[in-house]
């Protein structure tokens, strides 16, 4: 086995049901540069079917590494034998190339179970998985500790953010084995980022052509194109987007190619955080630490409480979307109002417009505001006519039912909603005619929303919503790093994604 320092940050996890599968995928990977493998053979009815073709693969290419694994079904695996014929399997695979095994902790342990012989050929890895949650970690790591083997993985599921900061706590204790920590799930997709830079020997990475064998899995060209995994320090400054849901956030492309091409050592990561956890988030956040990040639905108003300093023009909107620290102090503002204003002062004269305000949520808020200061007459509209008064009032505008403001007209109309947002690309506002001359959609995703089209196809000028988060992620960008933000590359990323069909 290759020592410590010479693995790949990226393990491919390759499950398939089929030899003839695995060896495709595998001389696949190997074109896009990768040597790093992990055969999992209990996806194969027959493991020993696949000894034959590992060593043909491994001569053809004698830069690449495999790990192999045959996790029994009792363990989440899909082996049905026994703890020695699982061990035989492995065994088989040293014998054809294979240097490193994985065996999970509860076939290691069994009474009788000698491990050595095998650890005397290649690395070995002894591995504890919770499908569930991240349980209190000293009892696992004392556990899998028993038992003498080269590196232990730990893999958890996280259940909040914190669950993240527990777990890759472990990788960077120094009086702990060579360590790989993950957690799984959405909540938990940061440790495939962050893990490597932590402490931890190496991540896992699904398949650039398929899924991957555990939930939260990625390919290692995004992680490798998308988050620079190779190219960041234990340094590295982390920042990030809270959301629930985050998985359509855009961000994450654009501040990754912001940083890129300012050549800084920091990563930008969806934080799926809930409701429930934003108090956990600001823990964890604190502990990891997090430089900064973005806010979205539907935190934008309840992130205020955790802040230790607001700008005036955020708390009179009541809604914050960058968070920074500084001094040991969270503070926070608004970029959301410049990216309104903005786009919409390049087409006309708002101090003499009116415009139509669609929405009361925290992107609505600050819209408001930010129109009302630059002399708008200003008029709201939304699904719900008490919080449409209420957002009226403190902004001195004028509120209307929604059959009132789509017979009007207006120089400029304003969505502040989610409504037309990936998925439910399909929903609009308004039933039939769009009332202003220039439309202006806050969503982004997609460039192009129902609204857009439909506004276009009726002869008004339109702002894709990609304008104003570019707006706004410039400004975020200054903020957080003290330098003007590469407009024109983070243009490039956002359209680059858009046009994946992100």
């Amino acid at each position: 086995m290759p020592a410590r320092a010479t693995l790949p940050r990226i393990c491919i996890a390759m499950g398939f049901s089929t030899v003839e599968q695995l060896m495709a995928h595998a001389r696949r990977e190997v074109q896009e540069g990768e040597s790093f493998f992990e055969f999992r053979l209990d996806y194969l009815r027959q493991p020993s079917q696949a000894f034959a073709a590992m060593r043909e693969f491994l001569q053809a290419n004698p830069q690449c590494t495999v790990l192999a694994t045959c996790r029994r079904h009792q363990n989440h695996g899909n082996f049905q034998g026994s703890i020695e014929e699982q061990l035989r399997i492995l065994d088989g695979a040293v014998d054809h190339g294979a240097r490193a095994v994985d065996v999970e902790i509860e076939s290691a342990e069994q009474p009788g179970v000698s491990l050595e012989e095998l650890r005397a050929r290649v690395w070995l890895i002894v591995s504890w998985h919770h499908f569930e949650a991240t349980p209190a970690l000293a009892p696992v790591m004392k556990r899998m500790t028993r038992v003498p083997a080269d590196a232990y993985k730990l893999v958890t599921t996280a259940r909040k953010p914190s669950d993240i900061g527990r777990v890759l706590g472990v990788a960077g204790n120094e009086h702990h084995a060579a360590m790989v920590v993950l957690t799984m799930g959405e909540i938990g997709f940061p440790t495939r980022v962050l893990s490597p830079l932590r402490g931890g020997l190496y991540t896992y990475a699904a398949p650039n052509c398929s899924e991957g064998t555990a939930s939260g899995q990625v390919s290692a060209r995004h992680l490798r194109h998308l988050y620079r995994i190779d190219r960041l320090t234990r340094e590295a400054r982390v920042y990030g987007v809270i959301a629930d849901p985050v998985r359509h956030s855009l961000s994450p492309a654009v501040h990754n190619r912001a940083f890129q091409t300012r050549r800084m050592d920091a990563v930008y990561l969806p934080f799926l955080v809930e409701p429930k956890s934003l108090r956990d988030f600001f823990e964890f956040a604190s502990e990891l630490p997090v430089a900064g990040f973005s806010v979205t639905i539907p935190h934008k108003q309840k992130v205020l409480r955790y802040l230790d300093v607001v700008d005036p023009l955020a708390r009179r909107i009541g809604a914050v979307n960058t968070v920074w620290r500084k001094a040991g102090k969270w503070r926070g503002t608004n970029t959301d109002a410049h990216g309104v204003t903005g786009p919409l002062s390049r087409r006309l004269r708002l101090s003499k417009a009116s415009v139509l305000l669609v929405g009361n949520g925290g992107a609505a808020r600050g819209a408001a505001f930010a129109l009302r200061d630059a002399g708008a007459r200003l008029s709201i509209t939304g699904r719900n006519p008490d919080r449409v008064r209420a957002l009226a009032r403190v902004c001195n505008a004028e509120p209307l039912p929604p059959d009132r403001a789509e017979a009007g007209d207006f120089d400029a109309l304003v969505h502040a909603t989610p409504l037309g947002m990936h998925p439910r690309v399909e929903d609009c506002f308004f039933r039939d005619r769009i009332p202003g001359g220039i439309v202006f959609d806050m969503v982004y995703n997609p460039r192009e929303t129902t609204l857009l089209k439909r506004a276009a196809e009726q002869g008004a000028e339109t702002i894709a919503g990609s304008e104003m988060f570019l707006d706004q992620a410039a400004a975020q960008f200054e903020i957080w790093t003290g330098e003007s933000a590469p407009r024109a590359a983070m243009e490039r990323a956002l359209g680059e994604t858009l046009g994946c069909g992100h």
